[in-house]
């Protein structure tokens, strides 16, 4: 299945300027791209790899600190 294929959404929290990722599922997997350059491709995981990705998030692993997130309210 092709990029073109698939039915990709992005977050609806969202700004349309800020980075974002847009996700769509294929099967098994869950695939992943950047919304700005969706020409560049993406990147496909496995279910499992997701779900551990998405509580990572939820647990706070990714975050940058007070720094960053003051940045993004700018």
């Amino acid at each position: 299945m092709s990029a073109d294929d698939l039915r990709w959404k992005k977050s609806s929290k969202s700004e349309p300027e800020r980075n974002c990722v847009e996700v769509a599922f294929a099967g098994e997997s869950v695939c992943a791209r950047d919304s700005k350059t969706p020409e560049t491709g993406h990147l496909s995981f496995g279910a499992s790899n997701w779900r551990t990705f998405l509580h990572g998030i939820r647990q706070g692993r990714f975050d940058r600190g007070e720094r960053y997130r003051a940045y993004l309210r700018a």
